[in-house]
């Protein structure tokens, strides 16, 4: 099986679910190893968590962050043993760290820690400044632009041609999300997070994160690895951890990141982890790529048959 031109792609906060990853948990030895692993270095019950929920526990900023990191590394696991591996990767935002983590920027380790002290170094920062974030769909890039101006809110997302996520105060956000809708947006869809997460409001969570990552160790990547700050590849360790500081409060240049890797003559992508978001978002990046998801065994069976299909 040929796994020339194939880009890893590992969704981030909002694509989890109670009972993740445990079909890969019951199947494979491996997976298993890793979660006992996990639970020693982050000292939570992520069998718990991942497969029983509940889904008020999980969606916690500082549970689901370790949860969905670990999870992506459950399915990139899997996809190794059967002999599938990335030519380049990217992850958007929280996903960043299972990409670093595919490139050997990050050891397992390394990567759960910092995923964990992030989702608390957020929640301590959207509790001192509570916020709020919405989807923008089919609105120009520069009417959306205009109204976070007006609104005092920021664009934290560009994820696709149709779809920008805005994030702020509360009230700028459903100010934003009426003018919107005003001007010509098919829809508003206010998030279900519990913080202004890619805003300025973040800067207290980066000033706190950044010692963390400086006493973290990174290395150089071993495969191309696209950044969320400038869709840009990371050069080398070090500048992988600027970018995750740096990523906090900056926007996710996810549709710039898909466009770089396609004019560089990726064709074929995997969504590494749980749900099909970002499956979703290529198809309206770029309907012309092929992709496919990875997070049980049937899109496993599925993806590997296309994979052995397309050579």
């Amino acid at each position: 099986m040929s796994n020339r031109g194939l880009v890893f792609l590992f969704p981030g906060q909002g694509s989890q679910y109670v009972g993740m990853g445990k079909a890969f948990y019951e199947a494979h030895q491996e997976v298993r190893d890793l979660f006992h692993r996990a639970e020693k270095i982050l000292g939570m019950d992520m069998e718990r968590l991942c497969f029983e929920g509940p889904e008020e526990e999980l969606v916690l900023t500082y549970h689901v962050q370790p949860a969905i990191t670990l999870v992506n590394m459950a399915c990139l696991t899997v996809l190794e043993l059967h002999g599938v591996r990335a030519a380049a990767a990217a992850g958007h935002s929280l996903g960043e760290y299972s990409a670093l983590g595919a490139a050997g920027v990050l050891e397992e380790e390394a990567a759960l820690r910092l995923v964990k002290l992030r989702g608390q170094h957020m929640q301590t920062a959207a509790d001192k400044h509570p916020g709020a974030m919405a989807a923008v769909l089919n609105l120009a890039l520069d009417q959306v632009g205009k109204i976070c101006r007006t609104c005092d809110i920021e664009m934290a997302n560009y994820n696709s041609p149709g779809q920008v996520i805005v994030s702020g105060s509360e009230e700028g956000v459903l100010q934003a999300m009426e003018m919107a809708l005003s001007a010509g947006a098919k829809k508003c869809v206010r998030l279900n997070v519990s913080g202004p997460w890619h805003s300025r409001y973040m800067k207290f969570a980066q000033e706190m994160f950044q010692t963390d990552l400086t006493d973290t160790t990174f290395r150089d990547p071993g495969i191309p690895v696209v950044a969320n700050v400038d869709a840009d590849y990371v050069k080398d360790g070090s500048t992988a951890r600027e970018n995750l500081a740096r990523q906090l409060c900056a926007p996710v240049q996810w549709q710039q990141t898909i466009e770089l890797l396609r004019q560089d003559g990726f064709q074929r992508f995997v969504e590494v982890g749980p749900k099909k978001v970002l499956r979703g978002l290529m198809r309206q990046i770029d309907r012309r790529a092929e992709v496919f998801n990875v997070q049980d065994p049937q899109s496993l069976e599925a993806c590997l048959g296309k994979l052995k299909g397309s050579g």
